[in-house]
């Protein structure tokens, strides 16, 4: 082994340690990285799909016996959105790609029986969640969006919820609204096998907040989409619009 003399030994020991720190603070700026990146935060590649029908009218269901009336407030679907929307941003972030289907002309109607700017409130929650709203006019909008409102190819749809009025074949966009107790605009069960196979991702989670949905819509979904629909065996009840429930005696099925 050949000696190593004092002058050389000196260059070589710095050399070392400077060689030795570089290192250390690569990797405490690579650490850094990694812990300052949100750990609950989901990068979606996909879309979330909330669709809120339209409510009764006062005049309609004033008529009624109060334990039949419907909508008394106007906001039942809009606030359960509303809810569900600020609990996915609590969890995936505030970027997750939420788009909402509201159907617009049973609020129109209800804002002029109620007096209120209730277009101008719907779009406000858009606007504090930055969520994409997209207003419908008929039932069969769900399905043109589902279909032609993304390049389904790349985006599929993750998470599907309706929330609104519904009997055991059809979301009803209103119901008592128009006419007392009928609808004139939904999304029959018959029509679903228009729904593209190529939109849903296979672990989409779809649910109807609807009444009755699982007693026949929720089985016809399935078999038009390839994706399991949870929907209530009996009716739901919105008197707590945060978080609506199964009435008593109900269930869920899909």
């Amino acid at each position: 082994m050949m000696p190593i003399h004092t002058r050389t030994l000196k260059p070589m020991l710095a050399a070392m340690l400077i060689g030795c720190i570089a290192v250390a603070e690569g990797s405490g700026a690579l650490f850094k990285r990694a812990a300052s990146k949100p750990r609950d935060k989901v990068q979606a590649k996909g879309e979330f799909i909330i669709v809120s029908g339209g409510p009764a009218l006062r005049k309609w269901e004033d008529l009624r016996e109060e334990p039949e009336q419907h909508d008394r407030w106007w906001g039942n679907f809009i606030r359960a959105a509303r809810a569900r929307i600020e609990n996915l941003q609590k969890q995936h972030g505030p970027d997750y790609p939420v788009t909402w289907l509201v159907y617009r002309p049973g609020y129109v109607t209800r804002a002029g029986e109620d007096g209120q700017p209730l277009i101008g409130w719907i779009e406000s929650v858009r606007d504090k969640y930055k969520v994409k709203l997209i207003w419908l006019n008929t039932g069969r909008d769900i399905i043109r969006y589902l279909n032609t409102g993304m390049d389904r190819k790349r985006i599929k749809v993750i998470g599907f919820e309706y929330y609104g009025h519904s009997n055991q074949h059809a979301f009803l966009m209103d119901y008592s609204n128009e006419i007392m107790g009928a609808s004139t605009s939904w999304l029959h069960e018959k029509d679903l096998h228009k729904i593209h196979s190529s939109v849903f991702s296979r672990r989409a989670k779809c649910r109807s907040y609807g009444c009755k949905t699982g007693e026949s819509m929720s089985a016809k979904w399935r078999a038009a989409t390839g994706v399991r629909m949870w929907g209530a065996k009996g009716k739901t009840d919105y008197s707590n619009p945060l978080k609506p429930t199964l009435s008593p005696g109900g269930s869920w099925k899909r």
